[in-house]
């Protein structure tokens, strides 16, 4: 978990990943829409991270947790096949604002090779496609294809983009300037 202030890393614990009770715990049946209710074992809540691992990791005498932590939606199978088959298709935006950083939070939690794997690799062949567009881009991100184009791009991907087209400019305005002199 990053720093206090960080809003990225508060934005990523605030992204909601599936549960499943393990104990019933009463009073908590306002998670499901049953207030005043308990919440029964074998019930699967959707709950920030922040939550979902103090539930995870929380035990009392020797009990379970109180619930266990599935990966999330766009971190499951089916989204890591098309981004192994080709990084460029998906819309990382469209699964998680925070993409890569639940990823990595979800790396802290579990032990899962074969997403390290595949984030390393997706972040590698984007980030040279961003790279690209960073410097042919030339100020001008208003057409629509340049919109489209950051419209997929999750919040990582799009200040990578961002540091790639103004060190661009920097790089051209100073080349001009060592002409003029």
């Amino acid at each position: 978990m990053g720093t206090y202030y960080d809003i990225d890393a508060i934005m990523t614990d605030a992204q909601k990943v599936p549960c499943t009770f393990t104990l019933t715990v009463p009073g908590l049946g306002y998670m499901e829409g049953s207030p005043g209710q308990p919440i029964h074992s074998g019930t699967s809540v959707a709950l920030p991270i922040w939550l979902a691992e103090i539930l995870a990791v929380s035990q009392s005498l020797g009990t379970a947790p109180m619930a266990t932590i599935d990966m999330p939606l766009c971190l499951q199978p089916r989204v890591l096949n098309a981004l192994k088959a080709d990084p460029r298709t998906v819309d990382l935006r469209q699964q998680a604002a925070h993409f890569y950083s639940l990823g990595a939070r979800m790396l802290e939690l579990f032990e899962e090779d074969d997403l390290v794997d595949v984030l390393l690799q997706t972040f590698k062949q984007r980030a040279a496609i961003i790279s690209d567009h960073a410097s042919n881009a030339r100020g001008a991100l208003s057409d629509a294809k340049g919109v489209d184009f950051m419209r997929g791009l999750d919040e990582q991907e799009r200040c990578l983009f961002r540091i790639a087209h103004d060190s661009g400019n920097a790089t051209r305005a100073w080349m001009v300037d060592v002409k003029k002199t």
